[in-house]
């Protein structure tokens, strides 16, 4: 397996959770500026290019609420989450544990599938 290869496969993995991570880091509210920084200070670098496309998304399905501010006298969005977005995390979460349980499970395979 080249690096490229490698790289495009952990960008996948990586990208399926990136959505749960927003809605999770939002539970706070928050600027894209900081929700970008906070998540990549816990290990979620988001490019720009993602991250808001996404926030737009998730406003758009109602997950995630927004209102304009000023701020060191600059307007900045803050995006916080919905009602709707806060049940939908729970559910998101609770798959998540369930998945991670799956992976662990699987995980410990040890020559192929000898356990």
């Amino acid at each position: 397996m080249t690096n490229d290869q490698f790289e495009n496969l952990r960008l996948e993995l990586r990208r399926g959770c990136v959505p749960l991570a927003v809605l999770a880091e939002l539970r706070r509210e928050q600027y894209g500026y900081t929700l970008r920084k906070a998540l990549a200070e816990r290990g979620m670098a988001v490019d720009e290019g993602t991250l808001y496309p996404l926030l737009r998304r998730l406003e758009s399905h109602g997950l995630l609420a927004s209102d304009w501010r000023e701020e060191d006298k600059r307007p900045k969005r803050f995006y916080h989450l919905s009602s709707e977005g806060q049940r939908i995390l729970k559910q998101l979460s609770a798959e998540w544990e369930t998945i991670t349980a799956s992976l662990n499970e699987i995980m410990k395979e040890t020559n192929h599938g000898s356990r």
